[in-house]
């Protein structure tokens, strides 16, 4: 019995609903992580973008634990010499939260080609309003 490939053509991709409200930024980012890789699928092919498409809502109300709250600091660097600059956890939430939950996810996906162009199937909105309800998404439990 042989291995059967699957196509391009035949991925099928949804589009699912995820409220971050309350939800623990690591554990809430693994899961979205796997659907966005498609590892949930019964036709997982490692080489190939086929997961499915997240929307994350509330990504301001995303908590952590321990003293995470306070200690927690995002490097990022400007490519110049000394370049280093750090963000803490409180000003990247006042400022900017849909960044703390894509950087978790982006963490946990391949860091190549494949995990930048799976990135873009991930969209990430504080508060309850989103610009995707053409696409008709289904909430997603987690």
């Amino acid at each position: 019995m042989k291995t059967r490939s699957i196509k391009q053509s035949e991925i099928n991709k949804k589009w699912w609903l995820v409220d971050a409200q309350g939800q623990t930024l690591g554990r809430f980012s693994s899961k979205i992580a796997q659907i966005l890789r498609g590892k949930h699928k019964v036709d997982f092919t490692p080489h190939m973008d086929m997961g499915d498409f997240v929307i994350v809502i509330n990504a301001e109300k995303v908590k952590l634990s321990g003293s995470k709250e306070s200690d927690k600091v995002y490097f990022r660097h400007t490519g110049y010499p000394g370049g280093v600059k750090e963000t803490k956890y409180s000003e990247m939430m006042q400022k900017f939260p849909e960044r703390i939950v894509e950087n978790a996810i982006k963490g946990m996906l391949p860091h190549n080609r494949l995990g930048r162009k799976i990135l873009l199937n991930l969209k990430v909105y504080k508060g309850e309003e989103h610009p995707h309800l053409a696409q008709q998404p289904k909430p997603l439990k987690i």
